[in-house]
This record gives C-alpha cells, structure tokens and sequence, in this order.
C-alpha cells in the first residue's frame, strides 16, 4: 500500500518543519550578513594612487580624494579617467566583497534576487 501524501522516502512533516527551520536559520543569518555588508567600506585607486575612491557596502561613493599633483588644467581627461577607473574599481571590489560575505551564509547557493 503506498502512502499518500507527505515527501518521497517518507518522513512527512517532520522534515517539513526541519527544512523550515533551516530556511528561517539562513534567512536571520542573511539580514545579519546585509546589514554587516551596509557598514562595509572599499577604497580603490587609480593613477598610482593619485585618485582614490571609498564605496560603501550600499554601492554609494563615500568619498573621493585627488592628490593636488595630479591636477593638470591642460589635461583633464586624465584626470577624469582616473576617477572613472577608481570609481569603477571601487564598486567592483565592494560588489566581491558583498558576494564573498553572501556566499559564506548560502553555501554559494544562488538565490534570486538576493545579489
């Protein structure tokens, strides 16, 4: 006689409840790892560290410093290249940075919408 109902292999609601309390575990784990990952900072350079750039774990620029020497009014392209490269690099690394930290409470799971 088959049983009806419940999972395959049996164990019904057990493994139910089991499973649930595992996800709500993973979910508490994953809020502390976003909040923990909004106080992170990365700083990146460019230009030999001319320019310098800090993300935030929100993906916002918190700040960005020039060294005055690498200020040169006949080219600002430069200049402008470099802060391009910093902040891109910045947002980049913080984005590994966030993904590493996820990865470490997922088991590197994929979850939709998560990252």
């Amino acid at each position: 006689m088959a049983k009806r109902g419940g999972f395959p292999g049996g164990g019904g609601m057990g493994n139910m409840g089991a499973m649930m309390k595992q996800a709500q575990k993973m979910q508490a784990e994953l809020a502390k790892a976003q909040d923990e990952i909004k106080d992170m900072e990365y700083e990146a350079t460019a230009g030999g560290g001319m320019v310098k750039v800090v993300a935030t774990g929100d993906m916002a620029i918190k700040s960005i410093a020039i060294d005055p020497e690498a200020v040169d009014p006949e080219d600002v392209d430069m200049l402008q290249d470099m802060v391009l490269a910093a902040v891109n690099e910045a947002l980049r690394g913080m984005s590994d940075v966030s993904a590493q930290r996820l990865n470490s409470v997922t088991g590197g799971m994929n979850i939709p919408g998560l990252m």
